[in-house]
């Protein structure tokens, strides 16, 4: 049992703002940009520092250190001083005593600002050369000769919108001060180490004065990664400046306005093919709307470039992506990390291909999914290739060709319901593409009793991974799951940690817990070899808390075993490193082995539209995912499931809309609109590939977060062939998310 999921269903979960306000606790709140560019003439406090119950109010120069907090690229100021660059950048810092009372006051401070030009487009950024770095180029083979030996060549525009995370825990952070001029910050991130680091440097403190320790947290999908860094370190500056607790929360409005969403993307490619329907040579374009500043975009892009052909084996790549500086909020890291923008550009070449052929793109894709023996065109081998077999697999296990038929069958005899069918292979690295970043520890304790305690940075967030190591322990030793209890995530406890993120927080935090469960367990079986004076070590093991010689029970049990060993002064405790073997990437070349492996899979997806009104509904998503060994099952499915809906959300529905000045106009649940019970599939099946085991993973397991997601693509080709089936002729785009509307117009021009 999932003992998180228990705490959630009985409401006794903590999260950030659950957390007792100790006496003395202040609030903070953030006055920020009204416009999206423009230069600061004037900030007036007077009024909101006259009001009572306003402890402090603080700006730029109060910052006593560096005034940056950029993480990839140095380009992000914490306060803004001169200059604004988007609509909800942080201006001025409140402190008071109520909640309320930040609120009077935000209305009292004055800003007056010299507007200058908004871009909100990444192709008018692009032209007018706004860009966040240079452009970044991957290729392989010669794509300019491999034009001439092409029979098709189709070109085309593929536009992407955003997401936004609309995580259940909004962004917000608890800070207070410790002894000797410290701080401690429970903070709602994923990325601790980048919660310390940050703070150390605005407020010019050793990163061992800075304590940050999460729980859990209320969902986060990329959403916490970079940008819960920026509240955390407001409320510790506050701390620092008034030496009393500080709470910092933002509201569900505030979240929405001030927050990056998943990047949008304009594209171009050129897509050619064989007479056999080989594809023989891709040319693509990004064009990423980054936002104002970096964030996390230039690895999102290189991301986007590492998944450019999805499952497929291309010769002859060239693909160019640009990250373009506009005047909204900086996007950020969302489920996929730029992998699920690179992937639809390149189904849709495919699928534009097909359709001037006069062909289904299913005969297109299965020709040329990558095998065993063949590179991705970043250098890295597909060494254990399940593109073709998880494919065969989803045609057999569900009679592929008898559901393309019922769909002919149904849109022959049905005029104003038209159901369409679309088949999505993915292939997913996994690993950070930052080789650094691929490195976790891990602390375990046995305690004298029997129990145990583990701390990994691994932060619980909604997917299970304390769940997952606790079952890695817990066969590491052969003990009931129930002695074991994993500790908040801690900078004390786990220094310089990695993100939970690039889905390798199971990966990376359990091969390094069961390392340092292994190490423990190496000196108690040598103790219990002493203890019985036997020599063979390699005989002895533990099996459901027995101990065994030669595979029989001797006296010693898990308990009796701990409380000797306790007694004997053998050291009960271990803290390991595992760093992820083998990867490496020359960004002088762009080629090598950035990932330690690839997931693999193949979904089914069918929509039916009503051709009058045209809304859709999703009558089932047949899966077929490569989970190496599942260390959960239940987990795992939950994962997909999750994944999927929230994958066919940003292909469908979930629209965000900006005005040309910069205005999230989409920014309340009115407005944007989130799949609900009505646009899940009224069924999904999935199906565990079988003889998939990964050399990398904790028990032999494959990464679950973000993969899954990219099965829902295949929703909007499904409801794009139902349009195609009711107007052969329709002149509808290539343009997520493909809304009721789009589909409406498409069906009838």
């Amino acid at each position: 049992m999932n003992t998180d999921v228990t705490k959630h269903v009985q409401g006794e979960s903590l999260f950030v703002n659950d957390f007792p306000i100790v006496e003395g606790t202040l609030f903070a709140k953030v006055v920020t940009s009204t416009i999206a560019h423009g230069k600061i003439t004037k900030v007036d406090l007077d009024k909101a520092q006259s009001l009572p119950g306003v402890i402090k109010i603080i700006t730029a120069k109060d910052i006593p250190g560096e005034n940056q907090v950029g993480g990839i690229i140095q380009d992000e100021s914490l306060l803004a001083e001169n200059e604004v660059h988007f609509i909800g950048e942080p201006i001025v810092l409140i402190i008071a005593e109520t909640q309320s009372i930040c609120f009077k006051a935000s209305k009292k401070i004055k800003i007056e600002y010299e507007e200058l030009e908004v871009i909100v487009d990444p192709r008018e950024a692009f032209e007018k050369n706004s860009l966040i770095m240079p452009p970044k180029t991957f290729e392989s083979g010669n794509v300019d000769k491999a034009w001439q030996s092409c029979k098709y060549v189709v070109e085309g525009k593929v536009e992407t919108g955003g997401q936004e995370h609309l995580y259940l825990e909004t962004q917000g952070a608890v800070s207070f001060p410790a002894e000797g001029n410290g701080i401690k910050i429970i903070s709602s991130t994923q990325s601790l180490s980048a919660v310390q680091r940050t703070i150390s440097k605005i407020l010019n403190l050793p990163m061992n004065k800075i304590e940050v320790d999460v729980l859990r947290l209320g969902g986060a999908f990329g959403g916490k990664e970079d940008q819960a860094t920026h509240w955390a370190v407001l409320s510790a500056l506050g701390v620092y400046l008034t030496k009393k607790p500080v709470k910092l929360i933002l509201s569900r409005h505030e979240d929405l306005d001030f927050t990056g969403k998943r990047h949008p993307y304009s594209s171009d490619f050129k897509i050619g093919l064989t007479k056999d329907l080989r594809i023989l040579a891709y040319e693509v374009t990004y064009f990423q709307n980054a936002g104002a500043v970096a964030d996390l975009s230039p690895a999102i892009l290189e991301r986007t470039l590492f998944h450019a052909t999805n499952a497929y084996f291309v010769p002859n790549v060239k693909a160019t992506a640009i990250s373009c500086k506009t005047n909204l909020p900086p996007f950020t890291a969302f489920r996929g990390f730029g992998g699920p923008q690179g992937k639809f550009v390149f189904e849709s070449a495919i699928h534009k291909t097909a359709v001037n052929l006069g062909i289904d793109a299913s005969q297109i894709q299965k020709m040329n999914l990558i095998t065993e023996n063949e590179h991705f065109y970043y250098g890295q081998k597909a060494e254990d290739s399940k593109a073709v077999v998880s494919w065969k697999t989803a045609q057999n296990k569900y009679k592929m060709q008898k559901l393309f038929d019922e769909v002919s069958e149904f849109n022959k005899n049905n005029k104003l319901y038209k159901k369409g069918i679309a088949v999505m292979p993915i292939c997913f690295g996994i690993s950070f593409t930052n080789t650094m970043l691929n490195q976790a520890s891990a602390l375990v304790h046995v305690y004298n009793d029997g129990s145990i305690g583990v701390s990994t940075a691994a932060v619980e967030m909604g997917q299970g991974v304390n769940e997952k190591i606790k079952l890695a322990v817990a066969n590491t030793f052969s003990v009931n799951i129930e002695k074991i209890k994993i500790e908040s995530t801690n900078t004390t406890r786990i220094a310089n940690a990695s993100a939970t993120a690039a889905s390798s927080g199971a990966d990376l935090n359990g091969n390094a817990a069961i390392k340092a469960s292994r190490s423990i367990k190496q000196r108690l079986l040598k103790f219990a070899a002493d203890e019985l004076n036997k020599n063979d070590i390699e005989k002895f093991s533990i099996v459901n808390e027995i101990i065994l010689y030669d595979n029989q029970p001797t006296n010693l049990t898990w308990k009796g075993l701990i409380q000797k060993a306790y007694l004997n002064r053998i050291n009960l405790s271990a803290h390991e490193f595992y760093a992820t073997p083998e990867i490496y990437f020359d960004r002088t070349k762009n080629k090598g082995r950035p990932f330690a492996y690839h997931v693999y899979g193949t979904s089914i997806t069918c929509a039916t539209v009503d051709c009058v009104r045209g809304i859709y509904e999703f009558d089932y998503v047949k899966i077929v995912h490569d989970f190496g060994k599942s260390i959960d099952e239940k987990i795992d499915i939950g994962q997909v499931e999750g994944g999927l809906v929230q994958g066919i959300g940003w292909m469908t529905l979930e629209e965000l809309k900006y005005s040309k000045n910069g205005k999230l106009l989409s920014n309340s649940l009115s407005t944007y609109k989130i799949p609900d019970i009505y646009s899940v599939p009224k069924n999904i099946d999935i199906e565990f590939l079988e003889d998939s085991e990964n050399r990398f993973g904790p028990l032999k397991s494959k990464a679950i977060g973000e993969p899954p997601l990219m099965y829902g693509i295949g929703s909007f080709f499904a409801i794009m062939n139902a349009v195609k089936s009711f107007n052969p002729k329709s002149k509808i785009e290539y343009s997520a998310p493909i809304t009721p509307e789009k589909v409406l117009l498409g069906l009838y021009n």
